[in-house]
């Protein structure tokens, strides 16, 4: 039997202080892996801001096949190509958080002078290509640009 919505710390404790890692899962099964499948809520996200997944897509600057792609669950989609569809649903720093812990990347981290502009740019609300620009200008890597 698991406990319900055991904060993370708590969570983290008792992994630390098991055994065995077989009975934990078992255990506490329920409890994990609790983030929707990313093609799936980025899905609701257009019915529920009332946007097309073509708009999406061309607002985030991602190609309209590769878009498809990640809508449709084929592709998993990269750290930058989640953070450019946030700009395209015009999200704010909290929602584009909860976006990247869905797709299981990284956090923005501020102490990183990328993640800070990109912090920043939503914040301000700016688009795609307004980010892109300041990325540029501060000679930092743009989203989607092989390092």
């Amino acid at each position: 039997m698991s406990d319900k919505k055991i904060p993370t710390n708590e969570f983290l404790n008792k992994l630390l202080k098991t055994s065995s890692i077989n009975r934990f899962i078992k255990r506490y099964n329920e409890d994990m892996d609790l983030y929707p499948v990313f093609h799936d809520y980025i899905s609701q996200l257009c019915v529920q801001k009332g946007v097309s997944r073509d708009r999406i897509i061309k607002k985030a600057d991602i190609s309209k096949t590769y878009g498809y792609q990640i809508f449709n669950g084929e592709r998993n989609p990269s750290r930058d190509r989640v953070i450019q569809l946030a700009f395209s649903f015009e999200m704010n720093y909290d929602e584009t958080q909860e976006l990247l812990r869905v797709a299981r990347k990284t956090a923005l981290y501020p102490k990183i002078t990328r993640d800070a502009v990109i912090i920043h740019a939503l914040n301000h609300g700016y688009d795609v290509a307004s980010v892109q620009e300041a990325l540029y200008e501060l000679s930092v890597t743009i989203l989607g640009e092989d390092r």
